[in-house]
């Protein structure tokens, strides 16, 4: 027994790579589902502030985040079109950066037809335009003059849902999912604080962190952070939802968790193996 437990020390690395891969791998393959218990916390503020607002409120969403981060973000954006779009809140979408501006489309595409939303009316794409923090000044003062035409090139003049927005004033809230700069932070100094608009967020687990003195501060709403703060938000929008549509997150949560628990064992053989190594060694004489 004590050879077999001190071989577990010298096993190949391409066993546990092979074992790590597995762990990933089959969880994802037939939709793992654990469990998300959902506690106060972030997560729950923000569905609570986006579930308080009454319909027909205008939300100003901001996409700021490429595909690099768009396994974390991406199901956070689609879960929120999700809710906004079953409590008939108008969707008014831009980003930051240049890449997000097809990632949204993609998310508010999809929901919309899932729940029979129609664009210019529910939701609109105003797309993409450089400038950060001195972009979110201009949207205070004039919309329309920043983004005369949508994405696809139509002037947003046209749409019935862009009357009576003219300045970020004229929003309910703003909730930009970020991935770096500029993002969060702008929108927070530049928008919540100059205009007094509640500001909600999501970001990645690495850069969480950094925003929770803005929620102790009351200068955010709620945070979405990461995986798990996207698989909080699925969880919390298919609540008596019936045949609510399946999330990416809440299975990419199952895999991270099954992957984790493979470290642990291979940490806890390891260490095992070791000291029984050591024993027998030290009782040699």
């Amino acid at each position: 027994m004590a050879t077999f437990v001190e071989k577990l020390g010298d096993i190949d690395r391409r066993i546990i790579f092979i074992v790590m891969a597995l762990a990933v791998i089959i969880p994802l393959s037939v939709r793992m589902s654990l469990p998300i218990p959902i506690s106060a916390g972030p997560s729950l503020d923000m569905y609570n502030a986006v579930d308080a607002l009454p319909a027909g409120s205008k939300v100003l969403l901001s996409f700021d985040y490429d595909p690099s981060t768009m396994p974390e973000l991406q199901p956070m954006a689609i879960a929120l079109a999700q809710q906004l779009m079953t409590k008939d809140i108008k969707i008014v979408s831009m980003a930051l950066w240049p890449m997000g501006v097809s990632l949204g489309n993609e998310a508010l595409i999809s929901v919309s037809d899932s729940l029979g939303r129609e664009e210019y009316v529910d939701w609109v794409n105003l797309g993409y335009k450089t400038g950060g923090g001195v972009l979110i000044v201009r949207l205070g003062s004039d919309i329309k003059s920043v983004f005369p035409v949508d994405y696809d090139g139509n002037p947003v003049d046209d749409m019935p849902i862009m009357d009576g927005v003219n300045k970020l004033g004229d929003f309910d809230m703003i909730i930009s999912l970020s991935a770096g700069d500029p993002g969060v932070p702008a929108w927070v100094m530049m928008a919540g604080d100059r205009y007094n608009i509640p500001i909600g967020g999501g970001c990645t687990a690495v850069s969480a962190p950094q925003f929770y003195p803005y929620l102790g501060t009351g200068q955010m709403v709620g945070l979405l952070g990461g995986l798990k703060g996207a698989a909080d938000y699925e969880t919390m929008v298919r609540v008596g939802v019936e045949n609510a549509p399946a999330g990416t997150a809440t299975p990419g949560m199952a895999a991270q968790s099954v992957a984790h628990l493979g470290i642990m064992l291979f940490i806890i053989l390891g260490n095992i193996s070791y000291l029984v190594a050591k024993k027998r060694k030290g009782g040699v004489k």
